[in-house]
């Protein structure tokens, strides 16, 4: 008998096409963006049949679909265990009665304060948003624009785009402009081209950032023709959003590696969310996993109190937990910066466990990963070497001692292992 799969599993394993309702479809066909397109789960009816959903439940996303979007593609949906209504990536995609509609910001990050131009937000000093379409292969439940799934304020004309390009040749301050949606690698590859062609003939700007969900929900997409209008207006960089672990698909990797033999650096922002990546395990393995496909771990966002999204919120308590879970027990690649985005357009403001314990004159004192404490010489102090271990974080402030650290430590009581060998080599007689 087979030993019991774990959820953690690669989809391979025990999610994928193989497992699902189109295990019959020929792989040209699975492969195909058009066939995915053609073939989105976007009735309750169908989502019903797919997760054997009461008709209460079907009611209710039927409700929810006349205020907010929802689509699935067959490959992302393959991902989903339909025998669990708790799965993380159920979780993520599909709508469901959680969602209180009366809950929430419909402009948290409040964008349009700061719109300066159709889809441009001008907020940070030398670096603008600007989101020019709200089509989406999938709709995250947690999305921030929400907003644009029915009444979109995104450069989505020419006129529109050109009146934007206008506001960026008159403001030299901006070196730096992200381009975000809804997704913009949906885009036709023409008007794609057409915005990445004007923005990069503004002379002050330096480079361009895509914001795309696309590597993750339909890696598909990541084709010849879309490669070749990338390719034409380097230096790009992609931001994109893996949020669990089993997103880690062979797909996935395979549509990052083909960004990433472009030049093209690859970063990813996650969001923390409530029984999706909220454990130190699954965010642990979803960042070590990035670094696998050549993705670094950037941002791990607080969840936005977006409308319909806090039944998905944590805590910022929560966040810092996993944070100190995170730094130290693996390499800093893999360990991204915690941010919460400000309601009312404070932007994004980084937060951490406290390293700091104290301060005297001359000296800080640290606490590191582990719990140990150090007394460090700040500025123009003069270094003294004083190795004496103390119990008062006192004497760490004053420079008396050196170090704090926990007792019966295995990193400490390896390193008292190596001393005392070192110390028996030396004493061996030649």
């Amino acid at each position: 008998m087979n030993a019991p799969v774990s959820k953690d599993e690669p989809p391979s394993i025990r999610w994928g096409r193989a497992q699902s309702p189109w295990r019959d479809v020929p792989t040209s066909d699975w492969n195909d963006v058009r066939w995915q397109l053609k073939n989105l789960i976007r009735t309750p009816a169908r989502l019903g049949e797919l997760l054997g959903l009461p008709q209460g439940e079907q009611d209710a996303v039927a409700g929810l679909s006349k205020q907010f979007r929802w689509a699935i593609s067959p490959y992302y949906f393959s991902l989903i265990d339909p025998t669990d209504p708790h799965d993380p990536i159920r979780r993520l995609i599909v709508p469901s009665s959680d969602e209180d509609v009366e809950e929430g910001l419909a402009d948290p990050l409040s964008e349009k304060d700061d719109q300066v131009a159709p889809g441009l937000t001008h907020r940070y000093p030398d670096r603008v948003l600007f989101v020019v379409t709200s089509f989406c292969s999938s709709y995250c439940r947690f999305c921030i624009r929400k907003r644009n799934w029915k009444h979109s304020d995104a450069a989505g004309s020419r006129e529109e785009i050109d009146q934007a390009i206008a506001y960026l040749r008159a403001h030299e301050e901006v070196r730096d402009v992200l381009i975000s949606g809804g997704d913009p690698l949906t885009l036709p590859p023409e008007q794609l081209d057409y915005i990445l062609g004007q923005i990069k003939a503004v002379p002050h700007v330096e480079f361009v950032r895509i914001g795309s969900r696309e590597p993750v929900m339909l890696p598909m997409r990541i084709g010849d023709e879309l490669l070749r209008v990338l390719d034409r207006h380097g230096p790009i960089w992609i931001n994109t959003h893996f949020n669990h672990p089993r997103e880690l698909t062979e797909e996935a990797a395979a549509a990052c590696e083909r960004l990433a033999r472009l030049g093209i650096p690859l970063g990813n922002q996650t969001v923390l969310l409530r029984g999706i990546n909220d454990e130190l395990g699954t965010l642990k393995r979803l960042f070590q996993g990035l670094l696998k496909i050549r993705v670094r771990p950037y941002y791990l966002y607080q969840a936005d109190p977006v409308i319909g999204a806090a039944h998905l919120r944590t805590s910022v308590w929560k966040g810092m937990e996993l944070m100190e879970g995170l730094r130290g027990h693996t390499t800093g690649l893999a360990v991204p910066t915690y941010v919460v985005d400000a309601p009312g357009g404070g932007g994004k403001i980084p937060i951490s466990p406290n390293y700091i314990v104290s301060a005297g004159p001359g000296r800080v004192v640290l606490r590191n990963f582990e719990g140990a404490m150090f007394s460090y010489p700040d500025g123009g102090t003069h270094v003294e070497v004083n190795d004496r271990p103390s119990a008062s974080v006192a004497d760490l402030a004053s420079g008396l001692a050196q170090r704090i650290r926990p007792a019966d430590h295995p990193h400490y009581a390896r390193r008292a292992q190596l001393a005392e060998a070192r110390r028996g080599h030396d004493g061996d007689p030649e």
